[in-house]
């Protein structure tokens, strides 16, 4: 297993981290197996927001007798009092449902707490002037959380985010889907941005645990992927890797093959990892596609276009999380008056009043 240094503290962290979203799939045993499995292989950093509740009992034993050798990011907004995964920035809920977290698992301690999933400012005003901003600084003080940290989509709540001085690690979604570009017209606005932060979050010594590394499989399936190719695993890990900033990505696991798969990434070669294909891909690869790049910005009914896209995307292909997302924004594709303005916008011919007909309509269902 290859390591990393976090900037702040100087933690020794696995460039190959352990995303928990789909680990209920593998069952209560399977699960406790996995990640003592990961422990063994050099793993030592584990995101915690998996699904479903039935995932902390197979979690918290994995860990007993070893926890010292877990560094574990927990959410501070996300809300399992149903018995599965929900979002909340509800202070009481946010705080409870926290700190419920650790002691199912048996802890004490987060070694990263982290806010959960603000992607809209409002969002980000509540939390951060509210109290729960103030409890996780208090916490942190207390040395219940070890680092803060947060997670999002967006690239300016990122910024707000690194702009408070408080931060250790952000969670961002990256991938070769996201950030493409063929460095001539479609090189400017949101895919240069992005780049921008990357080496901001490197210049403020905040490091990234990477999200959507994958881009939820669609990468990874020829017919889903904007490119019109598949990539690889190895390939779209060692691109992430390669990101300023970054210090560890999280595929996520259902399975020990899918661990193993994970694992097998430390061993390959330089040219199994290679990614030099993506600069062959073509304009007219990425055409009808969303590929998430916000050119079609500002939306005249405020809909953000892009994250309305990746959520629905992400939706399709079962990602219950993404779909709880899009619930959770101000604006939805229902919101959509047709006014053409981003069918004119959009540098890869996307028909998106079309497009948000189409996604109001699935989540309505």
């Amino acid at each position: 297993m290859e390591y990393r240094t976090l900037p702040h503290g100087g933690d020794k962290i696995s460039v190959i981290g352990l995303g928990m979203g789909s680990i209920h799939n593998a069952g209560t045993a399977e699960a406790e197996r996995i990640v003592r499995a990961a422990l063994d292989a050099g793993i030592n950093y584990f995101d915690f927001v998996p699904s479903k509740v039935v995932a902390f009992e197979g979690y918290a034993r994995a860990l007993k007798g070893q926890r010292d050798r877990a560094m574990l990011q927990v959410h501070i907004g996300a809300d399992y009092s149903r018995g599965e995964y929900g979002w909340t920035t509800d202070p009481k809920k946010s705080i409870a449902e926290f700190e419920a977290r650790l002691a199912l698992l048996g802890t004490d301690y987060a070694d990263f707490g982290f806010i959960h999933c603000i992607d809209e400012n409002a969002d980000f005003d509540k939390v951060m002037n509210g109290p729960v901003w103030e409890w996780a600084q208090r916490r942190h003080d207390e040395g219940v959380i070890r680092h803060l940290g947060f997670s999002t989509h967006s690239v300016s709540i990122a910024r707000r985010f690194l702009a408070t001085g408080k931060m250790d690690m952000g969670m961002f979604s990256m991938n070769p889907m996201y950030d493409y570009t063929d460095e001539s017209a479609y090189g400017k606005g949101e895919v240069a941005d992005r780049a921008d932060l990357y080496r901001e979050f490197e210049a403020a010594g905040v490091g990234i645990s990477v999200m959507k590394t994958f881009a939820g499989g669609q990468l990874l399936d020829g017919r889903e992927s904007p490119f019109g190719h598949a990539l690889t695993p190895a390939q779209c890990l060692q691109y992430v890797l390669d990101k300023p900033g970054v210090i560890t990505a999280l595929p996520g696991v259902r399975s020990m093959a899918d661990l193993e798969d994970a694992i097998r990434f430390c061993d390959l070669t330089p040219e199994e990892r290679d990614y030099s294909i993506l600069g062959t891909f073509s304009q007219t690869d990425t055409r009808g596609r969303c590929v998430y790049c916000n050119h079609c910005q500002p939306c005249p009914e405020g809909i953000s276009i892009g994250l309305v896209n990746k959520y629905y995307d992400l939706a399709c292909i079962g990602d219950d999380m993404a779909a709880n997302h899009y619930r959770e924004l101000e604006r939805h594709a229902s919101d959509c008056i047709h006014c053409g303005h981003c069918d004119k916008r959009c540098p890869f011919g996307v028909p998106q009043s079309a497009r948000m007909a189409e996604i109001a309509k699935y989540f309505e269902r």
